[in-house]
This record gives structure tokens, sequence and C-alpha cells, in this order.
């Protein structure tokens, strides 16, 4: 039986590794997608390549309020209703401490991480369907410190407190508001990452990261992309205002 027959999401981030694999997930489990994404280009590849009458893209900056109101009237002139938001847009910045962080960068962080993620919650929730599912992609960053990642990390904490006052004031209309937080993933964000906190010595970056993982790897994509189908589907229906850690231990020490 298909878990999300009848239901249409609105993923952002929708390029991106994660963001991808739950598209995917949720098409093969019987739902309509909107994948949004800034990157036109690389949308329209996904489009051809995935090739399915139930996926439609919409290229827009998630920061903006303009096009957070298009990528949504868009889904409904598509699929007539809303049942998922998974807000899964973010970006890492760089790594810098604090005294040295670039305000620009900050700036840029906090837009997509945090007001993409407020912006979605604002302007979806009000034309969802009652009964509806919103997650939010925060990070093990949004639970505990990382030296260097200053604004990714507050983005992070930020959007845990977003994700609990929406799922208070929308418990009336019984839309569950949930976030999930992702260790070390085996994508190209981290690629990025460990390239910023050490281009000298990347690999050393990624032994450093698992060696702080009792499971001693990263994460898939889709391993991320699981989690985030149980919290869409209606087997999390008495679920809200909670943080799920997937991160193969590395919040348990």
């Amino acid at each position: 039986m298909s878990r999300l027959k009848g239901k249409v999401a609105i993923i952002t981030g929708g390029a991106g590794g994660i963001g991808l694999a739950t598209a995917k997930l949720f098409l093969q489990e019987g739902a309509c997608v909107m994948l949004v994404d800034l990157d036109q280009e690389h949308l329209n590849k996904i489009h051809e390549d995935i090739n399915h009458d139930h996926l439609a893209i919409c290229a827009a900056d998630v920061s903006d309020a303009k096009d957070t109101r298009r990528y949504i009237d868009e889904t409904l002139d598509r699929f007539g209703r809303i049942d998922i938001f998974f807000a899964n847009a973010g970006i890492e910045g760089t790594s810098k401490p604090i005294t040295d962080y670039p305000d620009k960068i900050y700036d840029r962080v906090m837009a997509v991480n945090l007001k993409g993620v407020w912006l979605g919650t604002k302007h979806v929730i009000p034309r969802m369907k009652k009964g509806g599912s919103v997650i939010m992609t925060s990070s093990v960053a949004g639970l505990k410190g990382f030296p260097g990642l200053g604004a990714y990390v507050a983005s992070k904490h930020a959007v845990v407190g977003l994700m609990r006052v929406a799922a208070l004031e929308f418990a009336s209309q019984q839309v569950r508001v949930n976030s999930i937080h992702p260790g070390p993933v085996n994508n190209q964000m981290m690629r990025r990452i460990e390239n910023v906190i050490n281009p000298e010595d990347p690999a050393g970056v990624i032994e450093g990261f698992e060696s702080s993982i009792p499971f001693k790897r990263y994460a898939e994509s889709s391993e991320i992309a699981e989690l985030a189908l149980f919290l869409a589907s209606d087997e999390s229906k008495y679920i809200t205002g909670c943080t799920h850690v997937v991160d193969g231990g590395m919040m348990a020490q």
C-alpha cells in the first residue's frame, strides 16, 4: 500500500542530495511532488531524468516572500492541494571564528536556512489541508555547537525554536510540525564543508567526523528521506513539536 497516495508535497532544496532522495521516495509512495530549488538548470535535468507525471518543478529563492508565494500558487495550480511541506533548503556558509565571520555570508545563511523556513511556514500552512505535515530540516548542528560554523549552527538552532512555536500555533488545524536533525550526510554539501574546514586535507576532515559517529560512517541521503517519509505519512499523525535525530549515534556521546 502506498503510504502517501493522494497527498501533495512541496520539497524545498529539491535539487540537493536529501531533497532529491526524498522526492524520489515520495513519488514511489504515491505522492505528487513540487520540487523547489534556486537552480533552474539542475531542476530541469532532474525533471527530465525522473520523467514522472506527478513531479513538477519550480525555480525559486526560498528567502524571498514573492517567490515563496509563487511556488505555493504553482503547487495549487498543478495539484490542487498541499498536504506536506518539507522545508529542506539550506546552505552551509563558511568556516571561520565568529570574530572573523563575514557579515554577508552570515546574512545569506540566515536568509536561506531560517527565513526560508519562516516564509514557507507562514505562507504554506494556511493553505494546507487539515492534518498536514510540516518537516523542517535542521541538523545535529541545531542541537550542539561546532567551532567555525557559527552562522550555520545559529540558523539550525533557530529552526528548532520556530518548529516548536509552529507546532503549538497550528495544532488546532491538526497540522503537525517536526524537525529532523541529520548528522554528516554523504552529499555535496558535506564535500563543500570538508573543503572549507581544511582545503589541504578534506579526507582528514572526513576521518574526524566519522570518528565522532558510533556507526563510523556518514548517512546516505536515502536514510534521511526515510525519516521524512515517516513524518510525512499518517503513521506519524500524533507526533508534533519534536526533534528527530538521524545521526548514527553522534548525539548519544
